[in-house]
């Protein structure tokens, strides 16, 4: 039945759910259309070849790791000798997959019955049942000595949605660094925005941005590089390691303006983007890098600045208006200026296109126009 569902669509369930009963137990109907709306939303985590044979859960598909990001995180271990993992919190096995997919033999744990039971039925639906055991624990009481590495992704959502206290996490933290401490190599799955002094001067982390998209961070421990700070943009992949330098000095904004990715912002690089394009911060608290000469780097956007103004809605209107600006994209950092409301003031017409930054020049409030940058 759920093979007849992938091109099913939602809007017409009611009328599907009808036909379908003549042959069916209404039990079963349900349960099958419950399953095809969770493989359409996981297509744009695991892509549609995977989505529409594998089983999930509504908090599965939620939680569950990016196939590109999970694959990416095995071939880290693969790199590492590793050629056993326990999968501590497995969830419905995206990370089990990519590991498996690596040629690691893996253990995946969890506590929920269901969640286990959807991970045993997509390990056989993939052929991945050689390298995938399976078991209900709970995380603490397992074992992980016999295995090469301990991969950990506790829970970050709760009944109000996300937690941002890492000792909120299910394992906490402190729990998971402890279990990591324990392994030849470990991999903590956390959330981007962790601060960064409390993370364990023996881990190196690694800040994940998908299609430019900031997804989580790694803590890695057992990689021979302590204290360590990364970003790694996929598809590329480029991965960014951090020199330790100081933040540029400010200075006035050049020709070009240079937009680091998210996993650099959170990581800390954005000076190691300012070396690279040979540039300097347009205020001491804005993420914004701003140079004279194009410099390409696949570590951030580049736009070519053509005025470099006060901020003034009447001025910007003008501006809009006599240029015949219709098609407008607005960024913004350090402004409480809320773009779409912007944007419907300045009623965009015209056959012409505009990149309008609102944020802080000098720590003046400003508007930076432009378009992008021919790399």
């Amino acid at each position: 039945m759920l093979a007849g569902l992938r091109d099913y669509e939602p809007g017409q369930e009611l009328a599907t759910a009808t036909r379908l009963r003549r042959e069916h137990p209404a039990e079963l109907v349900s349960a099958a259309l419950g399953m095809a709306r969770l493989r359409q939303r996981a297509v744009a985590k695991f892509g549609a070849e995977d989505a529409y044979r594998m089983y999930f859960t509504p908090g599965g598909v939620e939680q569950a790791t990016r196939a590109s990001v999970a694959a990416h995180r095995a071939r880290r271990f693969a790199e590492l000798g590793v050629r056993s993992v326990a999968d501590l919190c497995c969830g419905i096995g995206g990370d089990a997959i990519a590991l498996a997919r690596a040629g690691i033999s893996v253990l995946a744990v969890d506590r929920s019955e269901e969640t286990c039971e959807v991970v045993r039925a997509n390990a056989a639906a993939l052929g991945l049942g050689g390298l995938i055991e399976v078991r209900r624990a709970d995380v603490a009481d397992v074992d992980t000595s016999g295995y090469d590495a301990v991969f950990v992704d506790p829970a970050r959502r709760g009944g109000r949605g996300r937690i941002f206290d890492p000792e909120a996490y299910s394992p906490p933290l402190s729990w998971a660094v402890e279990a990591a401490r324990t392994a030849r190599h470990a991999a903590l799955k956390i959330a981007p925005g962790i601060p960064h002094e409390i993370i364990p001067a023996e881990a190196e982390a690694e800040w994940i941005s998908d299609g430019g998209d900031v997804k989580e961070a790694v803590l890695w421990f057992g990689t021979g590089a302590p204290g360590a700070r990364s970003a790694t943009l996929l598809p590329g992949p480029y991965t960014l390691l951090g020199a330790g330098l100081p933040d540029p000095e400010p200075g006035p904004v050049g020709r070009y303006l240079y937009e680091p990715d998210g996993a650099v912002i959170r990581a800390h690089l954005v000076a190691d983007v300012a070396r690279q394009v040979g540039g300097r911060l347009i205020d001491p608290t804005i993420a914004y890098v701003t140079a004279d000469k194009m410099r390409t780097t696949p570590y951030a956007a580049a736009y070519a600045i053509t005025d470099v103004l006060p901020f003034n809605l009447k001025k910007l209107k003008a501006i809009v208006r006599e240029r015949a600006i219709g098609v407008v994209v607005i960024k913004k950092r350090g402004s409480a200026v809320e773009p779409e409301e912007l944007r419907r003031k300045l009623k965009p017409s015209g056959p012409n296109s505009c990149v309008i930054f609102l944020t802080r020049v000098a720590g003046a409030p400003s508007m930076l126009l432009g378009q992008p940058a021919a790399g």
